[in-house]
Order: C-alpha cells, then structure tokens, then sequence
C-alpha cells in the first residue's frame, strides 16, 4: 500500500471503530517503518521501536515522538498529524510562540536544510509575498511542494533561499551546483491534515476498492496541494520501489481530488531535521560527534552491564545490552540487544543487534549483525542476517546474468555462492515478481539456537573475507524477505525482556551494595 495507502486504511479503521465520533479527534498518525531496507535492525520490530541510547530503560523512536509533539494537541482542531518514524525534529520558538494547526486544508511545518538534503526530502517552494524570513516562527503559504528534486530544479523553482534573508528567487544558472553556504531550502517533516481533508480522502478510499499499488503519503498527496501545482509528477515512477498497476491512475485521481486545497506551511527558522533511516546516519548520529547526539545527550553506554574490563569507548554505542568482561568493542559501533561474551572483538564502525555471541570470535569492521526468531513449523529457530554495513539491500536486478553486479561485503554475489557451494537460479531468490537483490536471495542459515545461527553467519562472512570454502548446503536458508514472514516477535522481545530482567537485578544489587 505505501505509507499513503497505510494512511488512508488507518482513517478507514478509526471511522469503522469510532463511528461519527473521529469528527472530534485530534489524530497521531505515524508511519511505524515499512520493510526498512536500509536499517535492517528495524526491520522485524518496525522502526518507530528503534531504541535510543538514553535513559533507564532505554527510550525507543515512540517517545521521542510523543515528548516532541506533546504540545501539539493543545493548539490543534480535529485532524490528523502524519510523521515518519525515522526522523527527529528539534526546534526552539519564541516562550509564548505556539505551533497552532487549526487552518483548513494542509499544514507542515518546515526546515531550513543544505541543498543536498532537500534532494532526499520534500522541499517547500515558499510564497515570498507571505514570508519575512525573519523570527523563528512564521506561518505562511506554499505555492508548489517538490519531491526530492534535484538541485537544478530547486533553483527553477525559486525554493532556493539565503539563510535569514526574505525568501527570493535566486537567478538560475548564477550558482555552481552545490549552492554556497548561506543558501537553504525549507524541507518537509510532520504534516497536518484538517478532518474535513482526511474525510475527503477517505471517502476517496472508499470509492476506490482495493489499492493493487504503493501511494506515498509525501509524494502523492503533497505535490498536488499549492496554486503551482502541475500533474506532472503523476507520470514519473523512477522513485516507486514498487510500481503497482494503475498507479499513474491513482495518482491522478489524487491530483484532481485534492487539486486547490491549500498547503500551509509553519517555518522553524531555529530548527534541525534528523534523519536516522540508514545504517550510516544511525551510526554517525549514536557514535560520532554529532549534533543530535550532543542535543540529545545520547549516552555511550544507555541501561547495560558493561564491566570495566570490557574495553567500549566513548564513540561506540551500547543499548541495552550485557558485555562481559574482557569483550572488546570497537569505536563508532553500535550493540543493541545483544549479549555478547568474554572473547569477542567487535571491529569498528559495526552493528549488531539481538544477538548472543558466547563463543570466540573477531567480527570484521563494518559488519550488520542481527538476528531474528523465526516459526517456520510449530518450533522457534533462529536466522542471524550479516551483511556489509554499506551492501544495499534495495538494489535487484531482473536477470540471473546480471546477479554479479550485487554486492555482498566487498564481494560479488556469484562469488560468494561459489564459496558456499549454493548453486545460482532462480531457486535461489524468493520474490516471485523476477526482483533478485540481497533482500530476496536466500543465504541465511536456520539454526536451532541464537548463538549457533550467529556463528554460521559469521562463518559464511569469514569464508567472504578469507576467500576461503564454507559449505552451506546441509541447511535451510531464508532471505531476509522470508525471516520477516516468518518472524516470532514474541520470541524475540523473550530474549530482550531477559535482558533487562538481569540488568534490573544488577542494579538493585548495586543500590544495596552502597
């Protein structure tokens, strides 16, 4: 369905449950993470349940959200907020500026970001006759919303502004590619929709039947909305990660629906867009010196048991988790979940989560270690997925002879088979719709224990690493696309609930040691 489609199905469940009563609801609708290819820690729990390396016991990504958001619903009409669930906002206003949504229509709020941000993001062309630039609050109008354009366009555009000045079109053409350093674009975040919108879609919902394609909440809804809106974008598919049938349809139907109906846009002129969706940006944002980091005060070592011998530094992160004494664990890593044992180093800038690693081993710098309890019969088992922390798991390609351009930890893909002796075919990928990336080829190892499936893994990526054979064959083997249909979240929150039992008892045991 795409986050939009998941938008418009929750308002159908809240009208179905609550009846005419939702007219009156102020709404928090946040988009829990989709398949989070690109931080696959979050993939099983879903990304709003991200922990934060803050606080006994730990924060996840959903009270972050609640405590930034808790003055919202105050200077709110009935309506829905929609925000994702990998972003972190902060902001300061003036002590007796509030951010009020109650205009009919739209409203985000919006962020001054480099160039190169607004190239992921959604990025605001604003109405200068309706902005100072001046304040750290502004409320005013936008005249068309782009979706991850290019710097060329935003520059056409008039989205580009200079930092603190009156928002003016900057002439195209007089700047070099990247922009100077003053110049910004205001990018998207949170949205609201007024309750007289969100009936009006739906009850386009509703008309519609059944979605057979993803509809973006950002793309899809937003750049119809603003007096410059064009329906050209409903043509362009080079952003779908799924192109559904009928989507150019969908998307102008959306277009026509929502055509005219008004984008208002709250500036935080004293704001910073966070964006922890990937595995770089969760590494750098937990473990170096980052901005947020600091703002946040994330701690190196949030609710763990973690003896001195234990070698961590500063710049790693460690969430939740017991590390016995004499582990090693390198700078700029993240452990989270896990237990890791006396005789493991963990080399530098590595993830790994919901683990138990009770034997000796060196894991590789830049390795994604996580784990996952699987039901596939009646028993719980175990898949441990290990990749390199920059492999992509969104790439596919259509054919067999092309599966050498996938990348798995420096290596190709047919390479990697050929040391594990698992022949290459279309067996060998679980998606039935031709798609053969990382996502879907099926090399992961079911074991009967966590720490059994974790040393397979780690063996299959030494094999990568040393060039050397290790034999696969015996076992059952999952992609990553299969371990999260298979899943047993119950399973996996046991194991993490046995973790914070034995850090709660340790803390009791040392309040009484004083």
């Amino acid at each position: 369905l795409g986050n939009g489609g998941s938008t418009l199905h929750a308002l159908r469940c809240l009208e179905e449950q609550y009846g005419d009563q939702w007219t009156s609801f102020t709404v928090l609708l946040i988009h829990s993470g989709g398949y989070s290819q690109r931080l696959p820690n979050a993939s099983a729990l879903g990304k709003i349940f991200t922990a934060v390396p803050l606080g006994e016991p730990v924060y996840q990504m959903l009270e972050l959200k609640l405590a930034m958001y808790i003055d919202f619903p105050q200077h709110m009409k009935p309506g829905v907020l929609v925000t994702c669930s990998d972003d972190i906002e902060l902001y300061s206003t003036g002590a007796t500026e509030a951010i009020t949504f109650d205009k009919p229509g739209f409203t985000a709020l919006a962020h001054p970001s480099d160039l190169a941000v607004g190239t992921t993001h959604g990025v605001f062309v604003l109405d200068p006759s309706s902005f100072s630039g001046k304040g750290g609050l502004e409320y005013g109008s936008c005249y068309r919303f782009l979706h991850k354009p290019d710097v060329e366009t935003m520059q056409q555009s008039g989205a580009v502004c200079v930092r603190g000045h009156h928002p003016q079109l900057s002439s195209p053409g007089s700047h070099g590619d990247s922009g100077t350093a003053s110049e910004c674009v205001y990018t998207d975040s949170v949205f609201y929709i007024d309750h007289g919108t969100a009936q009006q879609l739906l009850e386009f919902y509703k008309q519609m039947g059944t979605l057979s394609c993803e509809i973006d909440a950002y793309g899809d809804f937003l750049q119809a909305l603003g007096p410059g809106a064009t329906p050209d974008y409903t043509k362009n598919t080079s952003n779908v990660s799924k192109e559904g049938s009928g989507l150019v349809a969908v998307r102008q139907q959306l277009y026509s629906l929502l055509q005219g109906t008004a984008l208002n846009v709250i500036v935080l002129n004293n704001s910073q867009f966070y964006h922890i969706g990937t595995t770089q940006e969760y590494l750098f944002h937990f473990t170096a010196e980052s901005k947020l980091r600091f703002e946040l005060d994330l701690q190196p070592v949030a609710f763990s048991i973690s003896p001195d011998t234990a070698k961590t530094l500063d710049q790693s992160s460690i969430i939740q988790s017991i590390l016995e004494a004499g582990c090693v664990i390198g700078p700029g890593s993240v452990i989270e979940y896990s237990r890791i044992g006396p005789d493991v180093s963990v080399g530098k800038g590595s993830i790994v989560s919901g683990s138990y690693i009770n034997f000796s081993v060196d894991i590789p710098p830049n390795c994604f270690l996580s784990s996952v309890s699987v039901k596939i019969t009646d028993a719980v088992e175990y898949v441990t997925m290990v990749f390199g922390v920059g492999d992509d798991l969104k790439k596919s390609v259509k054919l067999l002879s092309d599966i050498h351009s996938l990348q798995f930890f420096g290596a190709s893909l047919p390479e990697c088979l050929d040391l594990w002796s698992i022949e290459a075919s279309d067996q060998l990928f679980s998606s039935e719709d031709t798609r053969l990336g990382l996502w879907t080829a099926r090399i992961f190892p079911v074991c009967s224990t966590l720490s059994e499936s974790v040393r397979v893994s780690l063996n299959m990526l030494n094999s990568v690493q040393h060039k050397s054979a290790f034999k696969l064959s015996g076992f059952q083997l999952l992609s990553v696309e299969e371990m999260l249909t298979y899943k047993d979240v119950e399973d996996m929150l046991k194991f993490r609930k046995q973790i914070y039992d034995e850090i709660c008892l340790q803390r009791q045991k040392e309040k009484s040691d004083y």
